[in-house]
This record gives C-alpha cells, structure tokens and sequence, in this order.
C-alpha cells in the first residue's frame, strides 16, 4: 500500500466541496428498476416500466407507465410501486418525490396463450 494512501486529509468545509448534481436520467433508472422489482409488475414484451422525470431544485414528479399480471389487484399493486419508487428514488438520489402519475398499460397473463 502506498504511504500517501494513509496519510489523513482534512476535508474543505461543506460549502466549500462543491455541488453534486443527479441527473434526470439517473433517476428515471432509478424508478423502473424500482417499479419492476415489485411484485405483480411484469415486463411487456421486452419493454421494462417506462418512468419520465420532471421537476426542479431537490424536488421530483415522476409519470410511471408500466403493465401488470392478470389477474392483479390493481390499486394494490400500483400502491406497492408508488411506495417502492418513493423510497428508492429518496432514498438513492436524496430527492424528494414530489407527485407521482401512474398508468396501467396492459394487463398481462402469467402464461402466454397456447393458441394464437
């Protein structure tokens, strides 16, 4: 190990860091994957749950479009994706979800269908 690896640096103060910025696109990640990790969301296709981000400042509005299994409790379900992305995107980006729309695109089976 290097000798200068374990020399103690005094930190700046905090104002004097400088800033970290997340960007919009890191918390649009942040959501789907969220939204597809709960249970009863399912992928479309190959298309995962589709978030876009708005918003200003340390405050977020999240617009979530993602499908379900079928048969699924859907206001139970969509209530599991609100909570989950809220608290991964605060708890990921350190921003506050401000509103949060959610769509219920398709209703999908759990198995596909034997005949087409």
């Amino acid at each position: 190990m290097s000798p200068a690896l374990d020399v103690p640096r005094e930190l700046a103060e905090p104002a004097e860091r400088g800033t970290l910025t997340i960007g919009h696109a890191v918390v649009r990640k942040v959501a789907q994957h969220a939204a597809g990790r709960v249970p009863g969301t399912t992928r479309d296709g190959k298309k995962g749950p589709k978030a876009k981000v708005g918003g200003h400042d340390n405050d977020v509005d999240l617009a979530l479009d993602l499908a379900l299994h079928y048969p699924a409790a859907v206001r139970a379900v969509v209530g599991d994706v609100r909570e989950k992305v809220t608290e991964e995107v605060e708890l990921i980006t350190g921003y506050r979800v401000r509103s949060m729309a959610v769509t219920v695109s398709a209703l999908l089976p759990a198995v596909a269908p034997r005949v087409r």
